[in-house]
């Protein structure tokens, strides 16, 4: 079987928001479902696991060797939109903040929320991404993937999908995130989406550590609690590891403020985690994906 477009000993910091990763033993950047497929059959061919990224937020790669073959899906991009039906097709890489503003000016409400969210379709589906107290949940119909055993692609419906706080059942299964299917409400004033739209990521800027290096929040929020105001409570606001920190900004965000590695990341989130657990008694979960670290997080 002729090899598709794979690059060897390829640095991961680079496709991460956080900047931090080792190198992957094989990656590729598909742009292409028929592409997609073509990798996924050559992984299986060789007896080789596949990882996959979005935009590489919400993720923490290991320092070492990634072994198998990471396919990174952000160039798998394009969407179509329906303004009289208010339905939107959009491939897995398509940026969310993209999306968000093609749908405001397309006059359907329903995503302006998501314009500070720095992730792909794919990766928002998987997560069940959400802000100011929405959630892609609400407005997803479908999405069509693939298994990681090869195949054709197919349809899950948003029940299928099993949605709950940050979570879906594409985080238990061996599924490849190729397309989401979302129904918005159309008929609405495009000015106004686009003026709630950019008022929504000024809030986004004024609140988080938006154009610092970091991977979103680090961990779900014990409802009603909030995680970011739990761990400022602590005093650790700026606490730093290597050349890791807790943001000044905002305390459920760490920043790679000095050429950190993951192992500095993953040494202060474990930190975070016994100091709450020791001082109320309860786990904070990380929403973070870990690449490469087992189950030590």
């Amino acid at each position: 079987m002729k090899k598709p477009n794979i690059q060897s000993l390829v640095n991961l910091n680079r496709f991460t928001t956080l900047r931090v990763g080792g190198t992957a033993e094989w990656f590729a950047e598909p742009i292409s479902i028929n592409e997609v497929k073509e990798l996924i059959n050559w992984s299986q061919k060789n007896n080789s696991f596949c990882n996959i990224i979005g935009a590489g937020s919400n993720l923490l790669v290991t320092d070492n060797v990634l072994k198998g073959v990471t396919l990174c899906m952000k160039k798998l991009q394009g969407c179509h939109i329906d303004k009289s039906s208010g339905t939107i097709e959009a491939l897995a890489g398509e940026p969310i903040p993209v999306l968000a503003r093609r749908a405001a000016k397309a006059g359907l409400h329903g995503l302006e929320w998501s314009i500070g969210i720095p992730g792909t379709v794919g990766g928002a589906a998987v997560i069940n991404a959400g802000a100011q107290g929405n959630s892609i949940e609400d407005k997803i119909d479908s999405v069509t993937v693939i298994s990681l055993k090869g195949g054709e692609p197919f349809k899950l419906t948003k029940e299928e999908l099993k949605f709950a706080y940050r979570q879906s059942i594409l985080q238990q299964e061996k599924l490849v995130v190729l397309s989401a299917r979302f129904n918005l409400e159309p008929g609405h004033n495009p000015k106004e989406l686009i003026h709630i739209t950019n008022k929504n990521l000024n809030h986004r800027l004024n609140t988080q550590p938006y154009h610092q290096p970091s991977c979103g929040s680090i961990f779900r929020n014990p409802e009603p609690l909030k995680a970011g105001r739990i761990i400022e409570n602590l005093g650790l606001k700026g606490f730093q590891i290597g050349g890791a920190e807790i943001s000044r900004v905002h305390a459920n965000f760490i920043i790679n403020s000095n050429n950190a590695t993951a192992s500095d990341i993953a040494e202060i989130i474990l930190l975070i985690q016994k100091k709450v657990k020791s001082a109320h008694g309860f786990v904070l979960h990380p929403e973070v994906k870990r690449l490469g670290f087992g189950e030590i997080l």
